[in-house]
């Protein structure tokens, strides 16, 4: 978006098109996902706009539904199962954060899963479990320091073939 030479900030659509060349993929991605849920930005505008071929990837790649930056890379990085990976579905009276096939659920906790909130989430973790489900639940640090360990239960679980329906 042209911008005059005297104006110091740049238009959002600015910004994200510096960071899509800028920033490894998943950054990127979530950073767009963040503008486009925040309403920054309209994906249809976004369409219109001469984009570069790596920004035109991250905006068909942008999803609504996730949550947080966390919730942005989980399909990234899981990607190579070529399963299906459902965000945000309700399951049992509350939404899930993924679903990968059929029946392997995937819950992310930010910092606010203490209290009341662990208590619901352990309840509805055993509703889902009596349902045929199998929950794996993984936080921050594990997703952003030890993904090495989240990736090893994910593909045993799959091997396993917990996240088909029985």
């Amino acid at each position: 978006v042209p911008r005059h030479p005297d104006v110091l900030v740049d238009p959002v659509e600015n910004v994200l098109a510096v960071i899509a060349r800028c920033r490894p993929h998943e950054q990127a991605l979530a950073v767009w996902e963040s503008a486009l849920r925040q309403g920054l930005v309209v994906r249809e505008s976004l369409r219109l706009l001469p984009l570069a071929p790596v920004a035109r990837v991250l905006l068909e790649e942008c999803s609504l539904h996730s949550d947080s930056g966390l919730e942005t890379v989980i399909p990234v990085r899981l990607r190579f199962l070529r399963l299906p990976i459902r965000q945000q579905v309700w399951l049992a009276g509350h939404a899930v954060d993924f679903v990968i096939g059929d029946r392997l659920v995937l819950q992310v906790d930010g910092g606010h899963h203490v209290g009341v909130q662990r208590r619901s989430d352990i309840a509805h973790d055993a509703r889902l479990k009596l349902l045929g489900y199998h929950v794996i639940r993984i936080d921050y640090v594990q997703i952003m320091t030890r993904w090495s360990e989240v990736h090893d239960v994910i593909v045993r679980a799959v091997a396993q073939g917990l996240h088909r329906a029985r």
